[in-house]
């Protein structure tokens, strides 16, 4: 039996794909509509993880004089001859990733700005023996391999190297340039953005708007950010993201693209668990995975048939914007909050063209309607479909990310919760002397200023689970105290159990959903889990004297809390 490819995880060199043994699903349709869709400039936006950097890659790959055709065989753009013989290998390449051009300060992303250009530039240092270009000419060139390139430098050093390569070749040049909104990210969280906008806009004003060498371009990020007039002034600009052509099918993974991966790796009986945790992106017409997801998940039920779901696209950012969010909510917003993490969906109005400006509003209303638009675009919400005007209905798109919400509301409310110091204090020796009363006005106190999940769609498992988090985070808080709660298999926890060592007290809890408001038999049920389980005899094994049992029963912002003593 051959053995089986790798998975291209992280992997973002199509050469490396196509020649080392790893997996490829055949984006390279992608260059044939591309032609007979494209303007000078295309943009594409997708939220990150979205195979953006991999297929700018390939176009490079495909385009660039001396192109290797032997890395296409077999794929889906060999079929079309003529168009392959007409663009295989026939145009300069420019090709330049912003995606780590970040700093505390303007001089330090300068100075990465600098080595990002100064490699690309060096790629292209055959230019420097051409008997095409004059001595001024490579007298210019040589600027761009100065130890360091100054701001006047970089701005004007795509638009040299592409008139260099356009008199050498004698053909339009390629500019591929991908995540082109890190920087401006970078330098509004790092408040720098002014300097960085006027560079990127100078950057990009003479590669793309009045540069006659130009084929045509195409650039990724995840934000469209023309109101900072960085795209001001391109003639026949593209913008392919929520309406335009569709190309969504290029940036993720179909459904049937990822049953053919896991049938490849023989694990396809878990594509139901796959589409209910990853599935829910709609862009465009079609409805993708992420592909970061799909490949991890692969990798751990190789390893692991049984594996359960975890989440992957969540750790390779900040989440950041998800804090911001939650940090400035009005009270109408948390409503929307608790919409969308009860599997409801809101309708808002998507800004097209964002400015990070406007996220600086002191009017919390704009910045609200503002980060709305963010959220969509970074790929925490999707769109559930379309209302007229420019609105549209967003909904979370999948368990994954629900998960990160949720984990950003509980933290939120533990660290607003504590900050209360003596009500929370009160609150954790009622839990450790038992007194369920107390416990219940209290937690009840605390949830009433947070977020809820409504009885809706979400499982009953996972609005168990939300409640779950809100009290472990209170109760591990308490770092005297050793809390532990048992994981079940992809849906959140079992129950906590908690010892005041100094005490010999232990505590079990268990936490329950009572469906509309059914308290009473929730508490039944919660009560019954700890007897049936056998908690109390692993705490009496270690040493504990004295046992409380908590059943507790959440609906909405309420708790009930029933209680039982073991001495």
């Amino acid at each position: 039996m051959a053995e089986r490819k790798k998975l291209p995880i992280g992997e973002e060199f199509f050469r490396n794909i196509r020649t080392k043994g790893f997996y490829y699903v055949d984006k390279t349709k992608f260059i044939s509509d591309l032609l007979k869709n494209r303007g000078s400039v295309n943009l594409f936006t997708r939220p990150r993880r979205f195979g953006k950097s991999l297929n700018l890659d390939m176009l490079k790959s495909f385009f660039e004089v001396g192109a290797d055709a032997s890395l296409f065989e077999g794929l889906k753009i060999t079929r079309e001859t003529e168009l392959c013989a007409q663009h295989m290998g026939k145009y300069p390449v420019i090709a330049v990733t912003l995606k780590d051009v970040s700093g505390e300060s303007y001089d330090d992303a300068l100075k990465i700005m600098s080595q990002v250009l100064k490699k690309e530039a060096r790629r292209h240092q055959y230019l420097l023996e051409s008997d095409r270009l004059t001595d001024i000419d490579k007298n210019s060139l040589q600027e761009l391999y100065a130890k360091y390139l100054e701001e006047d430098v970089q701005q004007e050093s795509i638009a040299l190297l592409s008139e260099m390569l356009a008199k050498h070749y004698g053909t339009g040049v390629i500019i591929l340039i991908d995540e082109y909104d890190v920087p401006l990210d970078k330098a509004y969280q790092n408040r720098y953005y002014p300097q960085m906008v006027r560079l990127i806009r100078s950057l990009f004003s003479q590669a793309l708007k009045t540069n006659e060498h130009l084929e045509f371009a195409v650039i990724t990020g995840c934000l469209r950010i023309a109101k900072e007039s960085i795209f001001t002034g391109l003639n026949n600009f593209m913008v392919h993201s929520i309406s335009d052509i569709d190309f969504a099918e290029y940036f993720g993974f179909t459904d049937s693209e990822v049953r053919d991966i896991l049938k490849y790796y023989g694990v396809e009986k878990r594509f139901e668990d796959i589409k209910e945790w990853y599935d829910g992106y709609h862009f465009g017409h079609v409805d993708v995975y992420c592909p970061w997801d799909v490949l991890n998940q692969c990798y751990r039920l190789c390893a692991n048939a049984d594996a359960k779901m975890d989440s992957h696209w969540e750790n390779s950012s900040s989440n950041a914007i998800i804090q911001d969010m939650i940090e400035d909510a009005t009270e109408t917003t948390k409503s929307e909050i608790e919409a969308l993490i009860s599997g409801e969906y809101v309708e808002k109005l998507l800004v097209p063209e964002l400015t990070y400006t406007d996220l600086d509003s002191r009017d919390v209303e704009i910045r609200q309607t503002y980060l709305w638009s963010v959220l969509f675009a970074t790929g925490y919400l999707t769109v559930a479909g379309e209302t007229g005007g420019g609105y549209h209905r967003l909904a979370i798109p999948n368990q994954e990310v629900l998960g990160i919400y949720q984990k950003k509301i509980r933290s939120w409310f533990k660290v607003k919760a504590i900050s209360n110091s003596a009500k929370w204090k009160e609150f954790c020796a009622a839990v450790r002397d038992g007194d369920a009363e107390m416990f219940q006005n209290l937690f009840n106190e605390f949830m009433s200023d947070s977020i809820s999940i409504r009885d809706t769609f979400v499982k009953k498992e996972l609005k168990e689970h939300f409640y779950h988090g809100m009290l472990l985070g209170l109760l591990k808080a308490e770092g005297s105290w050793i809390t532990k709660s048992n994981a079940e298999s992809g849906i959140g926890y079992t129950d906590i159990t908690l010892t005041v060592p100094s005490g010999k007290i232990g505590c079990i809890i268990e936490v329950k959903y009572a469906e509309n408001g059914r308290f009473d038999s929730a508490c039944r049920e919660a009560m019954k889990q700890i007897e049936d389980g056998g908690y109390v005899s692993a705490l009496k094994q270690e040493g504990m004297r004295t046992i409380h049992k908590y059943g507790i029963a959440c609906y909405k912002k309420t708790c009930r809390v029933t209680y039982s003593r073991q001495e």
